[in-house]
């Protein structure tokens, strides 16, 4: 009997002999095409297969057909306009019919015998020729006729013959939507004939373009839909064009009422267009625009009726009213649609009112440049000192505040993005309060103490807030606002103490915090930094002594970043920067400068005891060496040794330390740096001194160092030391040199010349060997 694996195990043998079979067929196709590849050269060219053509027969039938119609179309309008013209406008109208009837008769035995795109394009001439009869029928007996009048009934009448003539010869697909193109005419040259006004001539074309929308919809013929949709977004483009200017331009509430009407006919389209559709993303963006139309029609109404400062306001009333709609039971995608116009009439309430935070948040900045020059009459003056306030902006606070709301109670109730609507609820409702007092235009003082309870306000969310996103949000709003009300503060000299020393206590208590300590103290740095230059200058100091001053915020910076090392970096970077302001300050004061990097000096070194900041020592000495160096400068010291050696010490100390705790290490890297800081500038200050004591001490501080190298075997003080000492010695040789030069005769450097380069061409190798010890001797050093 055979016996048959599980479905799981014989499965699995199924799969493994498919893999072999698939590696196996992998190799001979390799193989295949290697003995390809072998015979090729002798296998004969293959001869050139036929030429593909370019265009397909019926791609070649239907252009010579459309050709030809249009050439024939072209030679009736020729003849009836001004061809043939003894025979009279009646003989041409006569031969005209005659023709036509045979152009629109021809397509029925055509259909028989199966030449459909033939029929097509007999059709396509007759239907033109039916227009050129419609024409000469009014030039042979209603010349008389109105032309408007008689236009829109030769459209009427032309589009049911051509849909009856379509329906009829239902194989043929070029009637129906000619009859549909000559639909969109009708009903505008009536409003055109009757003489109607503007809002007529709209509701004519809306009306057409529902016509239209609702052919699209039912239609299951592609060539009848596509025109359907081009007379729709033809005609309801241009319809709702018109429907808005003439809001926009409404002069009183009645025109605005029938704007609306206009614009309400066209959401109404849009809106069954948005019921209807059978796609999803067609039927959201059909809605996203019937709401835009109600949301243009309401709003226009009380634009019409109200101040200019209240048009955004009203449009934003409807756009949020509209977003009850998300409510109400709709297709899903009406309702998407309605929530995506309402959030696009909110965006655009919000563009508008962004300017005002603009000029709110960046206007105090004018102020760097007229400092304590005096507070202005009120909040407004003082935040459009270099820029202009925005026209009938009275509303933005209002604005906002609206959005704001809508925004916090659809993040309540959209889980997914309650984080991201969390902090743009913040964002909104803080620029509400920040434009409020600036648009209420309160005084001076009342509007800084505005600004202030805004800081408060934002440090008070980003404390307490329960999600991240919106305590950092906060945070930062919370920031920005304090920089605005620095900078608001520096018309008046009081206004800047108060608010700096304020701002400070207030970031200080927000820094005990947990999750607040190192933004707000970093804050409260600066805030102090600042404070101490405002000090300083309302006290009559110099740039210098305020230097002195703001030192205290580097130091209090190390203490803090001591005792808080969670929020130390950021801490010390603000230290660091003070530091800096500071060294700025003290530029102009060389005895101060000095004073200033010494004390700078100081703090980096106490930083340094920390374990986890032993770098800053290097820090530290760097500004020991300038504070040395300034001071010196400051008292007119020209000696390079005594810039020199405060560096040259240190590093030969470290470098001892370092070759104690690591006897491996170089001599160049422990004492290279330290020795050539000292000798270079020696070497070259003796080489420009014509006296003896400074080559004398130079080269035997070179000697000395020499000796030193050549006993303890070590590289770079022997060959520092050495190579100064005989620079040195040339230096000091060099005048008796000359002198022998002009002594000696002029044929004795040539001799001399090739005498040494015998004697070294004698003795070549036994150089060679020389230098070739010499630098294994070397090699041996450290």
């Amino acid at each position: 009997m055979t016996h048959l694996p599980p479905p799981a195990e014989e499965l699995r043998i199924l799969d493994a002999e498919l893999r072999q079979l698939d590696a196996r067929r992998a190799q001979l196709l390799f193989r295949r095409a290697h003995l390809i590849g072998l015979l090729q050269p002798a296998l004969p060219p293959a001869p050139p297969g036929p030429r593909r053509p370019e265009t397909t027969a019926p791609r070649v039938q239907n252009v010579l057909l459309v050709l030809g119609g249009v050439l024939l179309t072209v030679a009736a309008i020729a003849f009836t306009l001004i061809g043939w013209g003894h025979l009279g406008i009646a003989g041409r109208s006569l031969v005209l019919a005659t023709v036509t009837a045979a152009a629109l008769g021809a397509p029925v035995f055509l259909l028989r015998r199966g030449l459909r795109s033939t029929a097509e394009a007999l059709a396509g001439l007759g239907l033109a020729l039916t227009v050129l009869d419609a024409y000469a029928l009014h030039e042979v007996a209603l010349t008389a006729t109105d032309g408007t009048a008689y236009a829109a009934v030769a459209a009427t009448c032309l589009g049911g013959v051509w849909w009856g003539y379509g329906r009829g010869l239902g194989s043929l697909r070029l009637p129906l939507p000619a009859a549909l193109g000559a639909g969109q005419f009708p009903l505008l040259l009536w409003a055109v004939a009757a003489g109607a006004g503007p809002y007529a001539i709209t509701a004519a074309l809306l009306l057409t373009a529902a016509c239209d929308t609702v052919v699209a919809l039912r239609t299951s013929a592609r060539s009848l839909r596509i025109a359907a949709c081009v007379g729709a977004y033809g005609t309801g483009g241009w319809g709702v064009l018109a429907g808005g200017v003439l809001s926009w331009e409404a002069a009183g509430p009645s025109a605005a009422v029938r704007a609306a009407a206009l614009l309400v006919l066209a959401a109404a389209i849009a809106l069954y267009a948005a019921w209807r559709a059978p796609r999803q993303g067609l039927a959201t963006g059909a809605a996203v625009t019937g709401g835009l139309h109600l949301v243009a029609a309401f709003g226009g109404i009380p634009r019409a009726v109200l101040p200019e400062i209240w048009t955004v306001p009203g449009y934003l009333l409807c756009g949020v009213g509209l977003a009850a709609a998300v409510r109400v039971r709709l297709p899903d995608a009406v309702r998407r649609g309605a929530a995506w116009a309402s959030a696009a009439v909110q965006a655009l309430a919000v563009l508008w009112a962004l300017p005002v935070v603009l000029v709110t948040l960046l206007g105090p900045v004018g102020w760097t440049g007229r400092v304590w020059s005096g507070a202005p009459s009120d909040l407004r003056a003082a935040v459009t000192l270099r820029a202009p306030w925005p026209v009938d902006a009275a509303a933005a606070p209002l604005v906002l505040a609206v959005v704001a709301a809508v925004l916090a109670g659809a993040a309540r109730a959209i889980t997914a993005r309650r984080d991201q609507g969390a902090a743009g609820t913040v964002v909104l409702v803080w620029a509400s309060a920040l434009v409020l007092p600036v648009t209420l235009r309160l005084p001076y003082t009342a509007g800084l103490f505005a600004q202030g309870l805004t800081v408060v306000a934002a440090l008070a969310m980003a404390a307490y807030a329960r999600r991240t996103t919106t305590s950092l949000t906060a945070a930062l709003l919370s920031l920005l606002t304090a920089a605005g009300l620095a900078f608001l503060s520096l018309a008046s000299r009081d206004a800047t103490l108060a608010v700096l020393a304020a701002l400070t206590a207030v970031f200080t208590v927000a820094a005990a915090h947990p999750r607040l300590t190192a933004v707000y103290a970093s804050a409260s740095l600066a805030g102090a930094a600042g404070l101490a230059c405002a000090v300083g200058a309302a006290a009559g100091w110099s740039a210098a002594h305020t230097a002195l001053l703001v030192l205290l915020v580097p130091a209090a910076a190390a203490l803090l970043a001591a005792r808080v090392p969670r929020a130390a970096v950021p801490v010390e970077v603000t230290g660091a920067v003070a530091g800096l302001l500071a060294v700025g300050l003290a530029v102009t004061d060389a005895p101060v400068l000095a004073l200033v990097l010494a004390l700078c000096g100081v703090i980096a070194a106490g930083t340094a005891v920390r374990a986890d900041r032993r770098q800053v020592g290097y820090a530290a000495a760097a500004l020991f060496v300038l504070a040395t160096w300034v001071r010196l400068g400051s008292w007119a010291v020209g000696t390079p040794e005594a810039y020199t050696l405060p560096v040259t010490v240190p590093a030969l100390v470290v470098g001892c330390l370092r070759r104690r705790r690591d006897p491996g290490a170089s001599s160049w890297t422990a004492y290279g740096p330290g020795l050539a800081a000292t000798l270079a500038p020696s070497l070259l200050a003796a080489w420009a001194d014509t006296d003896w004591p400074r080559p004398l001490l130079l080269g035997t501080a070179a000697l000395v160092l020499t000796l030193v190298g050549a006993r303890h075997r070590l590289q770079a003080p022997l060959v520092l030391g050495g190579s100064v000492l005989v620079l040195d010695a040339l230096h000091e040789l060099a005048p008796y040199l000359v002198q022998l030069a002009g002594a000696l005769p002029r044929w004795l450097p040539p001799a001399f010349a090739g005498l040494l380069l015998l004697a070294l061409g004698a003795t070549y190798e036994q150089r060679i060997r020389d230098a070739r010890r010499m630098r294994e001797a070397l090699g041996r050093m450290r």
